[in-house]
């Protein structure tokens, strides 16, 4: 019988449960920061490789470190902070992780050189870490279970939303204030979000945590980044077969295979093996990777499409993209509906197939072709993306018990953000080099050109058209053959993207239950699991 602090039949204490959605957009809060930060860096990347005053004057590889020092410390520790939310408390996790990010921040803005930069990038690395596993953690111990995939979905919507608007408040922010102002402005968000959190959310953590497993925790964390690092190294160098790539891909996954022996054999292990054992927990961070290996890629070339060959400003670029976000912020709330009547196997099979369908849609984009039909294609991806991120994860975390939320969480972020890098890099390496393939023997053609600029040319687009806009009325012959062959690179990475959604479809069709399996139970009484998760 439900006591009178409990609603009947639940966990959550009343006075939490009446507070649930007021928390639940601090939660949002405190996510749109991390995610909506990477996107606005991208737009500001040009202003910050522009010399003093107005930039930092740092070279490419200086940028690509700058955004890399975040994606290493952020992979890296996604794991280790769910563990430590789950044995330390959530709240205490979350609270440290926009304390630390918005240091990182105020650090970043002032920063004094590209290295200062990048340093500061991998504070702020550090601390998302701490607080994109812990938002949903949290999430899972304030929600009851009839309840939690309505949560989750507004949760992924605001992630699609962050992704998208990023570029727009950068475009806004560098139209008007110096480059450090990307970084600057998620101070105040990060002070208003630190003082909801504190009078809002409550702490919750697993009350029989056990031993601490460092072994485990430091094999996940080398494992991580050895491998996130081979796979932005082969996105960088266009060769996945470099030597280079091979060894520190091969490293992590040795390391991670390692990790996986000694949770089978460890009597504390940092997390319970035999969840991968589970059809639809495996087929579910298997679709959540994949699906953020096509949303990603694909944010990463049309960005280039509609700057370089539509000519379009980084500010107009962004509001071209909010079809996307508005799709995943209508749909992703309200995917529940379509799961209830049609099942998460279907639901999720066919939204894949739609964010196929929408990837070979992008063959119809030439360099003339009307806006509207890109932006109906952004709509129905997103459409697709929505009906796909909040299903399977709540497969995953309902798929573990309450007590483990933060390091399911951490499961769910670290997948989401090894598919997206994967993505970045394996479609961005394909652009590239399908890209140089179909220039190189116009860039061949060109008279007294030297070989060292002539493979500088060939990079991306953007070189090529630098090159051709130093040549003057001459190079606008090899302006159009750059926008033919980026469109011709545009269009085979499309088609790899779409083949990665088919395999992701497949994988959900085949092993994602159509209804969702009960959450495994705490063996302690009620009112200990009660305590534990209003603690």
């Amino acid at each position: 019988m439900a006591t009178s602090s409990t609603p009947p039949g639940g966990q959550v204490p009343d006075r939490i449960h009446r507070r649930r959605w007021a928390i639940l957009y601090t939660l949002m809060l405190s996510l749109l920061i991390v995610v909506l930060d990477n996107s606005i860096l991208n737009v500001a990347m040009k202003t910050i490789a522009t010399p003093r005053p107005t930039g930092l004057g740092a070279t490419q590889s200086e940028l690509e470190w700058a955004i890399n020092a975040y994606t290493l410390v952020f992979a890296g520790l996604l794991f280790t902070s769910g563990l430590l939310g789950d044995r330390l408390g959530r709240k205490k996790v979350l609270l440290f992780g926009l304390a630390v990010f918005g240091a990182g921040s105020v650090l970043a803005a002032f920063a004094g050189s590209p290295t200062q930069l990048i340093a500061f990038r991998a504070v702020m690395g550090l601390g998302g870490a701490f607080v994109m596993p812990a938002t949903l953690a949290v999430l899972m111990n304030v929600f009851e279970r009839d309840e939690q995939p309505r949560a989750i979905g507004i949760w992924a919507g605001g992630v699609g939303l962050a992704i998208a608007i990023g570029p727009i408040a950068g475009g806004l922010l560098l139209d008007r204030f110096w480059w450090g102002s990307v970084f600057l402005v998620n101070v105040p968000i990060v002070l208003i979000a630190l003082t909801a959190m504190l009078i809002l959310v409550p702490d919750s953590r697993d009350p029989a945590p056990g031993r601490m497993d460092p072994v485990g925790v430091l094999l996940s964390v080398v494992g991580l980044v050895l491998l996130v690092y081979g796979i932005i190294k082969g996105g960088q160098l266009a060769d996945f077969t470099d030597p280079q790539v091979v060894g520190t891909v091969a490293g992590g996954l040795v390391v991670l295979g390692v990790f996986v022996v000694h949770q089978k054999r460890s009597d504390h292990p940092s997390i319970d093996i035999g969840y991968f054992r589970k059809p639809a927990f495996v087929a579910a961070v298997a679709a959540i990777a994949l699906v953020f290996f096509s949303l990603m890629g694909v944010t990463f070339f049309i960005v280039f499409y509609v700057q370089s060959v539509r000519g379009y400003t980084p500010l107009q670029a962004g509001l071209l993209i909010l079809p996307l976000a508005a799709a995943q912020l209508i749909f992703a709330p309200r995917a529940r509906l379509a799961v209830d009547r049609f099942g998460a196997r279907a639901v999720c099979t066919f939204s894949m197939f739609v964010v196929a369908d929408t990837m070979v849609g992008l063959l119809l984009l030439d360099t003339d072709t009307p806006l509207w039909v890109m932006e109906a294609l952004f709509f129905l991806q997103g459409a697709g993306m929505a009906h796909i991120m909040p299903p399977v994860t709540v497969a995953i975390m309902q798929s573990l018990p309450r007590e483990k939320a933060g390091s399911g969480s951490a499961l769910n972020n670290v997948f989401r953000q090894v598919g997206g890098t994967l993505g970045v890099a394996v479609l961005g390496s394909l652009l590239s080099t399908t890209y140089r393939d179909r220039i190189q023997g116009r860039l061949d053609a060109l008279p007294g050109l030297p070989p060292a600029a002539r493979h500088a040319a060939g990079e991306s687009i953007e070189a090529t058209l630098g090159l051709a806009a130093r040549m003057g009325p001459a190079g606008r012959p090899l302006a159009a053959a750059a926008d033919r062959a980026f469109l011709h690179a545009m269009h085979v990475t499309a088609l790899g993207s779409a083949a990665v959604s088919v395999f992701g479809a497949l994988v959900v069709l085949a092993f994602l239950p159509g209804k969702m399996a009960p959450a495994p139970q705490p063996a302690e009484p009620r009112d200990e699991r009660k305590a534990g998760a209003a603690r």
